[in-house]
Formats: structure tokens, sequence, C-alpha cells
């Protein structure tokens, strides 16, 4: 059993605000909502201790608190009704004293714990950080409220640029895991003075729409289509939706995309039980940075604002990680590389897919 020491930097309870429905007053709602959706921050919290306690590394679990807005910046990341501080969920394992830093960045629809097959073999090389962005996860979930793709990155770059801040860190890797991939990029591209090294696995957000897209978008199946993620909805809206059936339907999503490990490694029915449990916390809390998504991707999760502009600009030495599985297309990367002035590398690894990613696609880096 994983030796877990806590540690509270503030007061980290959490409104009802920023566990699931976004209101402080429901009333008489308020018992029968909680039966339709069983869940709240304390469920995500317990279910994220449940799972870790697979990892063999100690750790230390905390709610950094990031403030109640970023000072001095016109886009403010909290437009909700309260002006109570956030906190971003945090988890830090042990390391050697000489070990270099490396921060974890969770994709779209995932949280840190996603890593958590990853998190014994990096911690014998690095200090691992691995955190729950803003709106995820164990996170604070404010009211999302961001209306344009700059308003939407602003909130994932300022607020991960306040949690460097309390944490007091620099000079650290900063890998990114698919949406995480563009919000580490973006990040490095503001404040390229604290990365030493930006790893970018199956990173999403470096191609623009594909003319086939285009062509798709222009028909009546892709103008249905198109709609419809312009609506916003949301792979979570749905296991909302779904109520007290909603864990089925997550278990039954665990097993198809986890139950093989990138090896070929099943999961053990241990592990898919606590992977499952987490996972339907994590995506029925509520609505909030989740809703980023038509913001910063148009139909066919190519970027509104694609990486491959920026390439230029690029101040950080960068390795892309792609396995040869990915859904994610390694083709903008290539691209990316021939504009960028600072050195950059793309590997592909054999037998591994989107998520969980293999940590020896890491080690390779590290040679």
């Amino acid at each position: 059993m994983n030796t877990i020491r806590s540690r509270l930097l503030t007061k980290t309870r959490m409104s009802a605000e920023d566990t699931t429905t976004g209101k402080n007053n429901l009333g008489g709602f308020w018992p029968f909502f909680r039966r339709w959706i069983p869940t709240s921050t304390d469920h995500i919290i317990n279910a994220e201790k449940r799972l870790l306690s697979l990892v063999k590394t100690p750790y230390v679990q905390e709610q950094v608190n990031i403030g109640s807005g970023p000072p001095d910046s016109r886009v403010r990341w909290f437009r909700s009704s309260s002006n109570e501080p956030r906190f971003i969920n945090t988890v830090t394992f042990d390391s050697k004293d000489d070990s270099p830093t490396l921060v974890m960045v969770h994709g779209y629809a995932a949280s840190q714990g996603f890593f958590f097959r990853n998190f014994d073999a990096l911690a014998s090389r690095f200090r691992v950080i691995a955190i729950d962005q803003l709106g995820w996860g164990g996170s604070s979930r404010p009211d999302f409220t961001c209306k344009s793709t700059e308003e939407t990155e602003a909130w994932f770059i300022d607020s991960f640029e306040e949690w460097r801040k309390a944490k007091n860190l620099s000079n650290f890797i900063l890998l990114g895991h698919s949406f995480g991939g563009y919000i580490a990029s973006k990040y490095a591209l503001k404040h390229p003075e604290h990365v030493q090294h930006l790893v970018l696995v199956g990173s999403a957000g470096f191609s623009s729409e594909t003319e086939r897209i285009t062509k798709f978008l222009s028909t009546w199946k892709g103008s249905i289509l198109n709609q419809i993620w312009e609506s916003n909805l949301t792979p979570q809206t749905i296991i909302r939706g779904l109520g007290p059936w909603g864990p089925d339907l997550v278990s039954r999503y665990t097993s198809a995309r986890f139950v093989k490990y990138s090896t070929g490694e099943l999961l053990t029915e241990s592990e898919s039980k606590l992977l499952t449990d987490y996972v339907y916390h994590t995506l029925a809390a509520k609505a909030s940075g989740e809703l980023c998504l038509k913001y910063i991707f148009s139909f066919g999760a190519f970027a509104k604002s694609p990486l491959l502009h920026s390439a230029s600009e690029w101040k950080v030495p960068t390795t892309f990680i792609y396995g040869f599985d990915d859904w994610m297309n390694y083709e903008g990367a290539q691209e990316a590389r021939k504009h960028m002035k600072v050195p950059c590398e793309i590997i592909r690894v054999p037998q591994v897919s989107l998520l969980p990613f293999h940590h020896e696609a890491i080690s390779i880096y590290l040679k």
C-alpha cells in the first residue's frame, strides 16, 4: 500500500459550485441531483487515492492555492459569481535530491491519475509532479465563461503560471499529452524562461484543418456534425445525462480503451476497477474545463490556432513522441520542425497508442 503524506497548503474545502452543478443554493433539488449523478470533489480525490495506491513510489497530494484570478490581466479565468480562491490538484512523487523536475500535464477528458502506470518508472529518474488542469479532475471547477480562443488559452496558461509561482518552480521539463501537449506548447511560447525542455507525447494542435475535412463539412452530414460540435456537446454531458447508468457506460469505455497496456500487458482486475471508478468521477463532475473544446479545436480536432504557425517562434528544445498507432498525426510535428530554430527531435515508438503511453518513450528521450 502506498504511503501518502498529506500536506495542506491552505484550506481546501470546495463549495458546491466547484463540484457538480455550479450553483450554491440548490434547495430541495440537491439530494435528488446527488442521487442522479453520484459524484463530488471528495469522490474524485478518494478515487484518486485508491487508484494511486497501486503506485509504489511514495507521494504527496496537495491542493495548491492559485488565488481567485490572475493579477494585472485583462482576461480573468474565474468569472463565476464566487470570488473564492481556486486550487490545482497536485501530486509530487519522492525522488533523489538531484533529480530533474518533470511536470506532467494530462489531455482532454483526462486527469493526472491516467498516468498511474507511468509514475514508478519516471520517478526513478525524475522528480515527478503531475497536476489536474483547472476545471479537470480534483482541481477547482469554476464556471466556464470564455468566449474566444484567446480567452480559453489564457484560462489554462495563466492558471498554470499561477500554479508554477505557488510551487516556486523553474527550469523544469514540461511534458504534455494530447490536449495537454497543446497547452504545454502554448505555455512554453509565453513563458520559455521557465521550461528547460518540452516533451510532447501524442500532442494535438499542430495541424490545421485539411481539405478533406473542409469538403466533408460542406455536406449535409458534415454540417449536422459540425453543429453538434459547435453546440459543445461533450462526452461528459452524456455521462451525466445517464445518471446512475453512467458508471456502466464508463466501464465499457475503459475496458475498450485501456484494457491493454501499450506493451500488450492486460490491466489486472483491480487496476481496471479502480481506473473505471476514477474515470467516472472525473467525467461526471461539474462541467468546467471540458467546455474549452469548441474554442480550441474545430470539428475533427484541428486547432483553431495551429502550433505550426508559431513554430518559428519556438524557444525551448523539444522532443515529440508519437506511437505508431497514435490517432494524432505526427506529420504536423514534422512540418513544424522545419521552421524551429531550437533543437527538436521526433521519436516514434512501436506498440504505443494514445494512452497510456509507455514510460520507455521518456527513457528514449533521456538517452
